[in-house]
């Protein structure tokens, strides 16, 4: 049973709290006053950060529950941070030149998500600008997203951007230090994504192969499945990025290139590195039989034209993958098929490399990671030399076995 330390009483300006430890981290009760106000960590195991902690929640609590109006700053402090005008700095710091350390336009469309749905969650709680944002509320969120089922790494992702917002505003002097967030979040490390099997990958195919309006998704399948590149970079490959006569294949860095001006587009790597690797067999065989386009690009779309990310995975999602299913079903395999993704490719491709034995180092670097878990994850996986040892050991003997 987890330990548990004795109460003690703690009369703040609003509440009465008691204050207790659960293997060794500090809680605060407020359920005992006339009005209920919940029970709640201090997030740290100091006494001290404890009961500073808890001064900052009675005002929070008081205040969402309708106790309290919110202060005036005191002379000297900065003035209230608007919720909305924080967001604004923060993305406009965001949104600076990647040389001196800004987020890509993708990342910065998630942290637009993500102040949508913090601002909703605080205002609705009577918190209106930054300088009411406590651990204490930043904890309240992490309850709302774990109960509205968001995935683990969602939620460590939210929480992360909402603390480096604060850390922000007060390394710019819009907050006082005092606003901290004192939250230590747990890194998610497993990978609990779905990864196709080879069944499911080949019934994927098959079924576009079958109608000819799907013909250009089936060649997208089978070069995501060979090669595991993003379905962002399989749409700006070019073919000058490939080599038939060698048989290889390079994923371009190159966003200041006089080719990309040309066509309009600016290709960058996720990890901003070029990589090649070897051309499998299966993906040779389509890239030889596809027709060049006078626009130079490898891949397109259903009319024709340039392959748009979106426009496969709303046609993988939504038309082909619950119809693979059901016939997958229909022959008797019971499948999550309809549960994968274009980016399930990505993983599908390293699982196969490691059951099939491929030294990690070498799919790192196809895959384009100095690190990654994700790999790691399906080499522990598949590793049949693990398997092998394990067989070789007796535990409890023949007769006991038998």
């Amino acid at each position: 049973m987890p330990k548990k330390r004795e109460n003690e009483l703690i009369l703040g300006r609003f509440f009465k709290w008691k204050l207790y430890q659960r293997d060794g981290v500090f809680y605060a009760d407020a359920r005992s006053n006339t009005v209920n106000a919940g029970r709640h960590s201090l997030i740290t195991k100091v006494r001290a950060e404890a009961l500073e902690n808890l001064k900052r929640l009675d005002r929070i609590k008081a205040l969402e529950l309708g106790l309290a109006v919110p202060e005036e700053p005191a002379a000297g402090v900065p003035e209230g941070l608007a919720l909305a005008e924080g967001r604004r700095l923060y993305l406009e710091h965001a949104a600076r030149s990647e040389v001196t350390g800004g987020a890509s336009k993708k990342t910065r469309q998630r942290y637009q998500a993500v102040f949508d749905k913090f601002q909703a969650f605080a205002q609705k709680r009577g918190v209106q600008n930054w300088r009411q944002i406590t651990t204490a509320v930043v904890e309240a969120y992490s309850k709302f997203l774990a109960d509205s089922n968001y995935a683990e790494r969602t939620q460590y992702l939210e929480l992360t951007t909402v603390k480096q917002a604060v850390k922000f505003f007060i390394e710019r002097g819009l907050l006082p230090q005092e606003c901290r967030i004192n939250l230590k979040l747990r890194k998610v490390t497993d990978s609990s994504a779905y990864c196709y099997t080879q069944v499911e990958v080949a019934a994927i195919v098959a079924f576009c192969r079958q109608e000819p309006e799907l013909l250009w998704l089936a060649d997208v399948c089978v070069a995501l499945a060979c090669t595991g590149t993003r379905i962002g970079e399989l749409a700006a490959l070019r073919w000058d990025d490939i080599d038939l006569e060698q048989e290889t294949m390079r994923i371009a860095n190159d966003p200041d290139s006089p080719g990309n001006r040309l066509h309009g587009q600016r290709r960058r790597t996720k990890n901003r590195h070029d990589r090649s690797f070897p051309i499998h067999a299966d993906l040779l065989h389509v890239l030889e039989r596809m027709p060049r386009h006078r626009d130079g690009y490898i891949f397109h779309g259903p009319r024709g034209g340039r392959l748009k990310p979106d426009t496969a995975r709303n046609v993988l999602t939504k038309r082909v993958l619950p119809l693979v299913a059901e016939g997958l079903h229909g022959r008797g395999i019971q499948s999550r098929v309809a549960e994968g993704r274009l980016h399930t490719f990505r993983h599908y491709f390293c699982s196969v490399c490691a059951n099939n034995g491929t030294a990690v180092q070498v799919v790192l670097m196809w895959l384009g990671h100095r690190d990654s878990r994700m790999i790691r994850y399906y080499f522990h996986m598949f590793d049949g030399a693990a398997r092998d040892q394990m067989k070789k050991l007796d535990f409890v003997g023949p007769t006991a076995a038998a």
